[in-house]
C-alpha cells in the first residue's frame, strides 16, 4: 500500500481524526461503507418497520453469506451468521459428543472463554484436557501433537492467534494432522480474520469461529461459524429453534440441510449488513496486502519499543502478526493504558486470566497490548513511543 492509498483508507475512517487507534485486536475502527450500511438499514427499519425492512433487503442480507464464504474459501451453505465468535465456537464445541476418557487436545495459549468450556465438559462428562507442548519459539508443536494422537482423542481445538501477543500458531500443520487421523478440528480464528488470509481448505479445520469487530473492522455483535459440509450429518447443534429445524410432524423435527441450522430466528439485520460491508471492504483491499502492511507496522513498533529503556516486548513466535505486547519495569499496564488514553491513544491490556496457562508458564503480569492495522501510520507509532518515553 502506498502513501496515497493509506490516505484514502484514512479518509474512509472517521475515527483516525480523533485519536491513534492501536486497539484493533479489541475492536477495529469501522470505515464509512460499514457505518453507512448500518445507518441506512436502521433508518429503513424506522421508516417502514423491522420485518418489512429485512424483507426488502433480503437479497443484500443473503449476499453476506457469499461474502463470508469467499473470505475464508468456504461454500455458502457452510456458513452460519451468529451474534459473536463465542456463540459460534460454543455452537460447534457443545454439539460434539464427548464421553468419559475422551481427550481434548489444545494449545498452551488457548483463550479463557474456550478453556472454561473445556473445564465444564470435563467436570460433567469426565473427558480429559491435555495441552500440546510448544516449540522453542513458543508456538504449538505439530510434531508433539502427532505423538499425542490415539483413538481417545476426540477433538483438537486451538486458537490461531492468541489474544496476548503476536504469535501465529501453525494452524495448517495442525490441520494436516487432524485430517490424517480423522479427528474433528475446531479453530478459533477471532484474531486472525481480517489481518491475514484465512482459507479453511488450506487450514484443514472442520469448524472455524470468527468475529466481525476486530481486524475485519465490522460492527460489534457480529460473528460467524464455518462448518465443513462433511459434518452436517454427523453432529447436531446443541440448541435449535424453528429456524434451525422444521417442525414437520407432531413428534418430529428436521434440521435445515445447511450450516444455518446453527442460527436462530431473530437477528440484527443492520449488523449483518455491516458485517457484509466489512468483509467486502477487506476483500477489495486484498488480505495479502492487508497482512503485509499490518505486520510491517507491528514489526516497526516492536523495533521502536525495544529502544525504550525498561520496556520488554513479550511476543512469541517466529513469524509475528499485528498484535504487540510488552511490559514496562517502572509502570504497570493500567497506568500506561490510562496515560495513553489521556493522550488520545487507544491501547488495551491483556490479563493473565485471559490466557492463564501461557501467562503462568511465562510468569507474565498484566501486559500492554498495542495492535496497529493497515490504516495506521508510522507517524502514529512514533507518537505512541514518544508518549511512552515521556512517562514519569
Amino acid at each position: 500500500m502506498n502513501h496515497s492509498e493509506i490516505e484514502r483508507l484514512r479518509a474512509d475512517t472517521p475515527g483516525v481524526s480523533q485519536r491513534v487507534h492501536f486497539n484493533n485486536a479489541g475492536a477495529g475502527l469501522m470505515p464509512y461503507p460499514v457505518i453507512n450500511a448500518l445507518k441506512q438499514h436502521i433508518d429503513l427499519e424506522a421508516e417502514i418497520g423491522g420485518y418489512e425492512a429485512s424483507n426488502r433487503e433480503q437479497e443484500r442480507c443473503d449476499k453476506v453469506y457469499d461474502s463470508v464464504a469467499k473470505l475464508i474459501g468456504a461454500k455458502r451453505h457452510e456458513i452460519a451468521l451468529v451474534e459473536n465468535a463465542t456463540v459460534a465456537w460454543q455452537m460447534a464445541f457443545y454439539g460434539l459428543d464427548l464421553a468419559p476418557g475422551d481427550r481434548i487436545l489444545t494449545a498452551r495459549a488457548e483463550y479463557a472463554a474456550n478453556y472454561v468450556a473445556f473445564l465444564q465438559r470435563a467436570a460433567k462428562f469426565g473427558c480429559q484436557i491435555e495441552v500440546i507442548p510448544d516449540r522453542a519459539d513458543g508456538s504449538t508443536d505439530p510434531d508433539a501433537l502427532e505423538q499425542m494422537i490415539d483413538e481417545r482423542v476426540k477433538l483438537i481445538a486451538i486458537t490461531h492467534i492468541p489474544t496476548n501477543g503476536g504469535l501465529i500458531n501453525p494452524a495448517e500443520a495442525i490441520g494436516q494432522i487432524a485430517r490424517r487421523h480423522a479427528i474433528p478440528y475446531l479453530l478459533d480464528a477471532c484474531q486472525a480474520l481480517g489481518q491475514m488470509p484465512v482459507d479453511v481448505n488450506r487450514l484443514g479445520c472442520d469448524f472455524l469461529s470468527a468475529t466481525g469487530r476486530k481486524f475485519l473492522r465490522g460492527p460489534r455483535g457480529t460473528g460467524f461459524l464455518y462448518v465443513r459440509e462433511d459434518w452436517f450429518d454427523r453432529v447436531e447443534p446443541p440448541i435449535i429453534d424453528h429456524f434451525g429445524a422444521d417442525w414437520v410432524a407432531k413428534d418430529t423435527y428436521q434440521l435445515r440441510p445447511d450450516a444455518r441450522r446453527y442460527e436462530t430466528w431473530e437477528n440484527a439485520y443492520a449488523l449483518r449488513l455491516g458485517l457484509g460491508a466489512a468483509v467486502d471492504y477487506a476483500l477489495a483491499l486484498g488480505l495479502e496486502a492487508i497482512s503485509e502492511r499490518a505486520f510491517a507496522l507491528a514489526a516497526h513498533l516492536r523495533e521502536e519499543l525495544a529502544k525504550i529503556p525498561d520496556v520488554t516486548v513479550r511476543d512469541l513466535g517466529t513469524d509475528k502478526c499485528a498484535i504487540v505486547t510488552f511490559t514496562h519495569e517502572a509502570h504497570d499496564a493500567a497506568k500506561i493504558k490510562q496515560a495513553m488514553a489521556e493522550r488520545d491513544i487507544n491501547i488495551s491490556a491483556s490479563l493473565p486470566s485471559s490466557t492463564r496457562l501461557d501467562s503462568e508458564q511465562r510468569n507474565l503480569p498484566v501486559i500492554v497490548r498495542a495492535s496497529p492495522h493497515y490504516y495506521n501510520t508510522e507517524e502514529e507509532i512514533e507518537r505512541f513511543c514518544r508518549a511512552l518515553r515521556e512517562l514519569s
